[in-house]
């Protein structure tokens, strides 16, 4: 008898569910870097995302519940400096504990620099501060907008989740794989549809969109502020509108985030069409499919408006 309440009782135990540990607690800065990380770690766990909604990071202010994530965090993982200078500090005082995923100081991520020069004025750098957390002043750190590096940072994200969490890296590999086979055919897709109009030159509402540009051949004629937040005076417009008028400028876009009306005043008296460009998702919902959705919505807006669609 007592053999046999103790079989029962082992076979009870061993069909008990067996509890997996909790996902590990990620925090991502911005949407479309939330996007491939939401990607690799589905079916596991969602990470947190800081920049929410349409909310610009070159101006964002961490919210208490923000400063709670970040010091439970067990990873972040960011672009660097300059896009998330909100997140210099706050890396080496609240999250101080996590491990951080800096992409512009992987070898894997290709690096574009910061434009300088004519209608690529370069933003005002504090070079005293060189030091800082992802501090490379010289390159542009908005590198998600090439489907090759987002590639690149799936690789690194899949990477860094198996050391924090082994017993789900096959899961975390399979994610990544399966990304990464979209991000062939998202590239494949852009490239074919921009090439028709990767000649036709125009005007961005601020400098983030080098990698896509450099990725597709395309021919962006300038920039309208060197600072997203800091609308250009009257000189700068009217030699902005000198420069579209001068470099036959097709179109002039805009961004989700920022007053619209100043394109539409930049493009009056020219020849230039205005459009909407978008460098991190601002109107489309977090999660695994943002990224394609925000490169699409890119590829479209450059198709039909220098295409005159």
């Amino acid at each position: 008898m007592f053999r046999a309440l103790s079989l029962t009782l082992l076979l009870a135990t061993l069909a008990m569910p067996v509890h997996a540990a909790p996902a590990p607690d990620v925090v991502v800065s911005v949407k479309p870097l939330h996007s491939l990380v939401a990607g690799v770690m589905k079916g596991v766990g969602d990470p947190y995302l800081l920049v929410r909604g349409a909310a610009n990071p070159h101006a964002f202010a961490l919210r208490p519940s923000d400063a709670k994530a970040l010091a439970g965090a067990e990873l972040v993982v960011w672009a660097g400096h300059p896009v998330e200078t909100f997140l210099e500090k706050p890396l080496t005082t609240l999250a101080k504990d996590a491990q951080v995923l800096t992409l512009v100081r992987e070898p894997s991520v290709r690096l574009l620099p910061v434009r300088t020069g004519g209608a690529w004025e370069a933003h005002d750098h504090d070079h005293a501060h060189e030091d800082r957390p992802g501090g490379d002043l010289d390159s542009d750190g908005h590198v998600w907008l090439d489907p090759l590096n987002a590639k690149a940072i799936t690789d690194l994200i899949a990477t860094r989740l198996a050391m924090l969490d082994p017993e789900r890296a096959a899961t975390y590999r399979a994610n990544a794989d399966s990304q990464k086979r979209a991000l062939n055919a998202l590239d494949a897709e852009m490239k074919a549809a921009l090439a028709p109009v990767k000649d036709k030159p125009f005007i961005v509402f601020h400098d983030a969109y080098h990698y896509l540009e450099d990725r597709y051949g395309l021919a962006a004629a300038g920039a309208i502020t060197v600072s997203p937040d800091q609308p250009p005076g009257a000189a700068r417009l009217s030699a902005l509108r000198d420069r579209i008028n001068k470099a036959g400028a097709v179109c002039v876009f805009a961004e989700p985030q920022f007053e619209p009306a100043l394109v539409r005043t930049l493009a009056q008296g020219t020849k230039a069409r205005t459009g909407v460009l978008d460098p991190e998702g601002a109107d489309i919902p977090d999660g695994p499919d943002l990224y394609g959705k925000l490169m699409r919505f890119n590829m479209r807006s450059l198709v039909d408006c220098l295409s005159g669609g």
